[in-house]
């Protein structure tokens, strides 16, 4: 691999203004493409197959688009002392219905104080009436959604208390904005004083650019043809935008040394590829089977999210081993600082003293005691873990409109009734039938009540609306569904199904949460042959795989306390504490398994090269971490900084997310790749690097480009570099 990464960086830098253009047409046509192509994203969730996502069909089949289209609550509450049904509180409340029905795309709007169909509290202080949309909650627009918040806010201006909820008002989550500018900004601090040059931090960063730009807008365009989340592209942008940094760090800090050793522009760039370019496909390789893997778990949307975060980090990966060549080719030795630039080569090469030496000796001498303290603080962080709960109903920002609504209908009418299920009876004996399925029902427990079955136009099926006495995220309520499926038995010519967001919340919740452990296992299983085939070592990859359980440990551990506990909620502008997202731990445990894989073949692999270069196992280590860690710690910072940036600001969706993986990477970069693996390596000795004999059969994968060392590959045009490259040394001010 490193000898056709070498031809494929020697043809970039040589046809530079080619390859260069190659990529910026692409970015031009994609960008038109998502301009002109691009579609609605979704931002609700369903697993096709699932009692309740049948049941979501049959209704729109039954009772027209409507009976599944988006809804908001309009909740009216009157002064102290008053009632809504008072005649200038009712002609209020009147008015401002008729006004919502203007709203377009709006197919109904229910009065609640219509005697038909009441919806009143039972001390009348409240009432709230029902809008339907006749689309799906992604298809409502910006201009409806503004257009309802103005009619409430006109409403309110009446004396009443007026508030709205309802996932027609969620809007989907957007790309760009303060967050990723923020997240940019750092990454280019970070790069600049890691280079010592604005050039190269430049660089790194457009080139990075390119890439997201590229994936990003291919998505924006595929949702014109295929229905995505919301999520989808912002989390492509995310991790595309970090990876991209990332990889093109690593090979211009290659390009560098290599100019300092004396190399022209082109075999620089050249070597660089076919060295640390090796490392880089590995990696991103290894993220790409993590993401796609996603796909094992069996759920159409989690597929779609994580086939399109791997195709960024597949765009990201082609980039760092075409475009970034390319562009070193333009920039050349203004890639180093202004005083290295006429240095005779080798002569500024650092002597390895300082910090980072100094940590490696002082963990591999401490090893013991820094093993018990990684361990010990990753395991307490992880405590909160194993108090998680999951659910697919998000909480309103606390202040916000949708949160006071949701106080109103909870003190005033109780959890379940902004949350109703849905039980439909469909077939020739429906109608007949759903009398008897009210009756059963009305009598299980935590039934607050259960109304008369309303028939289709047809008599082919019957709709009974349970309302539970608990909320959407209460056991109760789950083990309501749960009985009502096991106690409320078919009919001949009747069949029974349980649905509303409610049930679909549940039904993809526990999918997901079924779905965790086998995909962490293959996750953990697939770590486990990739590093033993990278080391040719059983007791490393060991290491290395514990060490990512307990970075992931704590990184739930970490969001728990923060979004679902509210711990230092305030500081991180949480918005809203609860269960976290039931998405959120299968797509952390992909993306942080990646780049933990990451971080492990750029440390481990260097204290490998030194080992079989003849140093004894702890100097081995600390060579490796002193030529590695620099690196290892800029990747880290810079990876952190675009995560993090998408708290504060971000969609809620995406925040506890981008949280998880920010305190994931500290803990996996600082915690156990700077002190859990190389005190473990150091305890463990020359047994670190041991594979039993019945192994060495396996292949063995050259991410340092051993090959180029051994025997540099010649070019008719340039002949190759006659000395062999030495390991990656570079000084780094982080």
């Amino acid at each position: 691999m490193a000898t056709l990464l070498h031809r494929l960086g020697l043809a970039s830098v040589r046809h530079r203004i080619i390859v260069t253009l190659v990529w910026l047409l692409a970015l031009v046509a994609v960008g038109v493409g998502a301009a002109t192509l691009s579609g609605t994203t979704a931002n609700t969730f369903s697993i096709p197959g699932q009692e309740s996502t049948k049941a979501l069909d049959l209704m729109t089949e039954k009772y027209g688009a409507a009976s599944a289209g988006a809804t908001v609550q309009v909740v009216f509450e009157a002064p102290d002392g008053e009632t809504v049904t008072a005649p200038e509180n009712a002609a209020q409340i009147a008015k401002a219905v008729a006004d919502l029905g203007t709203v377009p795309g709006v197919v109904g709007v229910s009065n609640p104080l219509d005697e038909a169909n009441p919806a009143v509290s039972r001390d009348q202080s409240a009432a709230y009436a029902s809008i339907t949309f006749g689309v799906q909650p992604s298809e409502v627009t910006d201009e409806q959604r503004e257009s309802i918040i103005a009619k409430v806010e006109q409403a309110r201006s009446l004396g009443l208390t007026v508030e709205a909820d309802g996932e027609a008002l969620s809007n989907p989550a957007d790309i760009g904005g303060a967050s990723e500018i923020l997240g940019v900004v750092v990454a280019l601090l970070v790069l600049a004083l890691t280079y010592g040059s604005l050039v190269a931090a430049g660089m790194n960063l457009l080139t990075a650019i390119v890439g997201v730009g590229i994936g990003a807008a291919g998505i924006v365009t595929l949702t014109g043809f295929v229905d995505l989340q919301s999520t989808t592209p912002i989390l492509a942008v995310m991790l595309g935008l970090a990876v991209g940094i990332d990889y093109a760090l690593f090979i211009i800090t290659r390009f560098r040394h290599e100019l300092r050793r004396g190399l022209d522009v082109e075999p620089a760039a050249a070597m660089a590829v076919g060295s640390a370019g090796s490392a880089v496909v590995t990696a991103g390789l290894t993220v790409v089977i993590a993401l796609a893997g996603l796909s094992i778990v069996g759920i159409p949307f989690l597929t779609e999210m994580g086939l399109a975060a791997a195709a960024t980090i597949v765009i990201a990966v082609l980039v760092a081993i075409t475009l970034v060549p390319a562009i070193l080719g333009f920039v050349g030795v203004r890639a180093l600082p202004r005083k290295q630039r006429g240095v005779v080569a080798g002569t500024d090469l650092p002597d390895g003293r300082g910090f980072i030496k100094g940590w490696a000796h002082f963990v591999t001498k401490q090893r013991t005691l820094s093993l018990v303290l990684a361990v010990a603080v990753l395991a307490i962080i992880a405590i909160p873990f194993f108090s998680m709960q999951t659910t697919l109903n998000q909480r309103a920002a606390e202040g916000s409109t949708q949160a006071k609504a949701q106080a109103i209908m909870d003190s005033r009418f109780g959890p379940g009734v902004s949350s109703p299920l849905l039980v439909l009876v469909d077939g020739p004996n429906a109608v007949s039938y759903a009398a008897t399925v009210q009756k059963q029902v009305a009598a299980l427990p935590d039934v607050a009540l259960a109304t008369p079955a309303q028939p289709s136009q047809d008599q082919s099926a019957a709709l009974i609306t349970i309302i539970p006495a608990s909320g959407p995220e209460d056991q109760k309520t789950i083990d309501l569904v749960n009985a009502i499926r096991d106690t409320v038995p078919d009919a001949d010519g009747a069949e029974v199904y349980v649905t509303g967001n409610t049930a679909v919340s549940i039904d993809v919740s526990q999918k997901l949460n079924d779905a965790l452990p086998v995909y962490l296992a293959l996750v953990v299983g697939l770590a486990f042959v990739l590093l033993v085939l990278v080391f040719r070592s059983i007791l490393v990859p060991v290491v290395g795989v514990l060490g990512f359980l307990l970075t992931i440990g704590a990184a739930f551990g970490a969001t728990v306390a923060v979004f679902q506990w509210g711990w230092a909620a305030d500081a991180v502008n949480a918005g809203s504490t609860g269960p976290i997202l039931s998405l959120a731990p299968i797509i952390i445990v992909g993306i942080l398994f990646g780049l933990a894989m990451d971080y492990q073949v750029f440390l481990v692999a260097r204290m490998h090269e030194a080992h079989a270069h003849g140093a004894s196992p702890r100097d081995a280590i600390v060579t490796g971490f002193r030529q590695a860690a620099p690196v290892v710690v800029a990747a880290a910072t810079i990876m952190f900084a675009v995560f993090a940036a998408f708290v504060p600001e971000g969609n809620d969706t995406i925040k506890p997310i981008a949280f998880a993986l920010a305190v994931g990477i500290a803990f996996d970069a600082f915690i156990v790749r700077m002190v859990l693996v190389p005190a473990a390596l150091a305890l463990l000795g020359r047994s670190a690097w041991w594979l039993p004999a019945w192994l060495r059969w396996l292949p063995e994968l050259d991410v340092e480009g051993s090959a180029l060392e051994r025997k540099p590959p010649a070019s008719p045009a340039s002949p190759a570099p006659s000395a062999a490259p030495a390991p990656i040394d570079e000084p780094s001010s982080v």
